[in-house]
């Protein structure tokens, strides 16, 4: 059947704005006519695409996370699945795969290079290099995800290479994740083939990079928010820089996505195409994206706008499908199966803590903001033989415990999370999503510890005498609740952190960063205190 919507058409190819009449039949767009003469009220442009971005930390499964971001224009995504490939493996990359089909949406899932992330870390799952050689020749799988080991990378680890060279090989793109990385590091990560980083926070850094032939993500997350910074790129390279959020809590997807960063750019003088190619047509290109561009022969994946100021989206089509209008989706909720892997038992406070080797500890330095941390090292609290957290100094005990065996927790310092009577824990622990805790006492953390435990998954906020847990039973990652449940009850849990004396913007997305060991500069992981600028592990205690 033969469909049309007429506008004021925005064509990003020859940059012009002009009144027509787009035709669309079985999906793909037969003709675009001119309309001189008349007016619109409305505005035709490409449909958004996020550029990078881990579906599972909108704790929402693929096809919730699509109901709800047409709603703002997004047609598209390119997503690594390593989180849920850490925990379940080729099962978990599948399930996203197949859960995305349900909702009429673009999903262009990668093979996740680093599962585990690190070999200092337990995950639930190992993806050598012939498993990365089956996802690479899966037509749905469109690239290889970001290359985090770096390290391995620059000093040529056999495994690293063969990976990258499946990709390369199969002519699909490698992402990368180079944070900080300059110079002759920098020269040799690309030489290996890797065209892309989402990890620059500096705008000397990203020109560097640019400047050697890589494309930089312009990164605003949840956490991570590099937009401020890095917007000057857009208007000096326009060809080499993509939008992603890399990492999106569901509070936040359910008021606004890649649209939020077209509406910022042009209130900060950006130019509209410039912008719009960010959004659509550079990582269609890069990527070899099967997502529609307002021509002739492509799908029909387009937004209708009322303005080209803070784009308010009217209605979003994918491949002509009408899916959302005046901001709500045309589907309901659709139920999702719960693949798990949850072995850890319930812990005692006891079990946290630390017997005194010296009187001065390293502690972690949480920037709000940011995935990277700095380190210092300050006076341990003693008492009763047992180091214990520094409430006046807002210097607090963490703890990661292993989820997929019973084994004892690692514990260690963090600054800067500010609680004063209470604890938080999550399974949302990047990138092996163990359990990670921090509170003010023993008990606390334990009480919040086994919250997620018997949830099999989840985030937890408990005091001495409340308990709230948001479970998430799909891989310990992601919630079964429609989106809107979802927000409403993780933005309880902030609220709770916040009035409890938190200070940081989003205090459960930096907590589960505080075991990411491959950004700098100290890191908790289940196996100890970690040092990433060495790349290795390193003392609690010091002299």
């Amino acid at each position: 059947m033969k469909k049309q919507v007429s506008g004021n058409i925005v064509d990003i190819f020859r940059e012009r704005v002009f009144p027509g009449t787009i035709y669309f039949e079985n999906g793909v767009i037969t003709q675009i006519k001119s309309e001189q003469g008349k007016s619109f009220a409305n505005y035709i442009l490409p449909g958004f695409i996020d550029s990078h971005i881990h579906i599972e930390s909108s704790m929402l499964p693929p096809s919730e996370f699509a109901r709800v971001a047409v709603r703002f224009g997004t047609v598209a995504t390119v997503s690594d699945p390593h989180e849920i490939a850490n925990v379940l493996g080729i099962e978990g990359i599948l399930f996203m795969l197949d859960d995305g089909k349900k909702f009429p949406f673009k999903f262009f899932f990668g093979a996740s290079s680093c599962v585990p992330a690190t070999d200092f870390e337990t995950s639930g799952a190992h993806l050598l290099p012939n498993d990365i050689e089956l996802l690479l020749n899966n037509p749905e799988i469109k690239y290889l995800s970001e290359m985090m080991n770096f390290p391995g990378v620059i000093n040529d680890q056999p495994d690293v290479v063969e990976k990258i060279n499946f990709a390369k090989k199969l002519g699909k793109p490698v992402d990368g994740h180079a944070p900080a990385l300059r110079g002759e590091m920098l020269d040799k990560y690309i030489t290996a083939g890797i065209s892309t980083d989402h990890e620059s926070f500096q705008l000397e850094e990203a020109e560097e990079k640019i400047g050697k032939g890589m494309k930089i993500l312009i990164r605003e997350g949840s956490s991570a928010k590099n937009f401020d910074e890095l917007f000057p790129l857009l208007a000096k390279y326009p060809n080499m820089v993509m939008f992603c959020s890399d990492d999106l809590h569901p509070n936040d997807l359910v008021n606004g996505h890649i649209n939020r960063l077209v509406a910022r750019s042009i209130s900060k003088g950006a130019n509209l195409f410039d912008v719009l190619r960010a959004v659509s047509l550079n990582p269609v290109i890069h990527y070899g994206l099967d997502v529609g561009l307002l021509r002739i022969g492509d799908d029909a994946d387009f937004v209708v706008a009322s303005n080209l100021k803070d784009f308010q989206i009217l209605e979003t089509y994918v491949k002509g499908l009408l899916v959302a209008k005046d901001g709500k989706s045309i589907f309901e909720p659709m139920p999702s199966d719960t693949p798990n892997k949850f072995l850890a038992k319930e812990k005692k406070a006891t079990d946290f803590a630390i017997e005194p080797k010296s009187s001065k500890i390293q502690v972690i330095e949480a920037i709000d903001g940011e995935l990277i941390t700095n380190s210092f090292v300050c006076d341990a609290k003693i008492q009763n033989g047992n180091t214990i957290s520094d409430i006046a100094n807002d210097v607090l005990k963490i703890a990661v415990v292993n989820r997929y065996a019973d084994v004892a927790p690692v514990v260690g310092f963090a600054k800067n999370f500010g609680l004063k009577h209470s604890a938080i824990a999550t399974s949302v622990a990047h990138d092996s999503h163990n359990i990670i805790a921090i509170g003010v006492s023993d008990e606390l953390i334990a009480k919040a510890t086994n919250a997620i435990i018997r949830s099999k998954g989840g985030l937890a906020f408990v005091t001495e005498r409340e308990e709230f847990v948001l479970p998430l039973p799909i891989a310990g990652l992601m919630s079964s609740l429609p989106a809107e449940e979802v927000a409403e009850l993780y933005s309880n849990l902030e609220a709770k952190a916040t009035a409890d004396g938190s200070r940081l913007t989003s205090p459960f997305m930096t907590l589960s960063f505080m075991s990411l060991l491959v950004i700098p500069s100290l890191k908790l992981g289940d196996r100890g205190l970690f040092d990433v600028n060495k790349f290795e592990f390193t003392n609690l205690f010091v002299d």
